[in-house]
């Protein structure tokens, strides 16, 4: 299941859904808006239909380097403020390996694929934010 929304999500209701597809193993990562630097909100801004498909793409390619039973991939749009959560990807397998990596890779190549805008609002300024090189670097592994 992949989902680009503005609403909140319940990390827990969607880690039930994967634990009930069956599998052995379930993996996670929630992303929040750290308050680095004065903070104090996020905004992201994506293209739809552009998104999506890069992200099903990205699901498409974890599918095929392992055995998933399940996978959730969760990102939010808009306006979020310090310690909002921003991002879900779980992933479920017959074993722990796989779901690991599969939620590994994913949450790294998010960081470098999807196309989304962030900008970073803080106390009298904002300001875009740049790729980074170790982002970069975490996405170059799994290529």
């Amino acid at each position: 299941m992949i989902r680009v929304q503005r609403q909140d999500f319940d990390p827990g209701a969607e880690l039930a859904a994967l634990e009930a597809s069956g599998a052995g193993a379930v993996a996670s990562f929630t992303g929040l808006v750290r308050p680095d630097d004065g903070v104090t909100a996020l905004t992201l801004d994506h293209y739809p239909g552009m998104t999506e498909a890069a992200l099903t793409g990205l699901a498409d390619e974890a599918r095929d380097r392992w055995p998933l039973t399940a996978l959730t991939l969760i990102h939010r749009v808009g306006r979020l403020e310090a310690g909002a959560r921003i991002v879900f990807v779980g992933t479920a397998s017959s074993h722990r390996a796989a779901a690991l990596e599969a939620c590994a890779f994913l949450i790294d190549r998010l960081k470098t694929d999807a196309p989304f805008w962030k900008r970073e609002h803080l106390a009298g300024e904002d300001r875009w934010v740049e790729a980074k090189g170790t982002d970069d670097a975490a996405a170059e592994k799994w290529r």
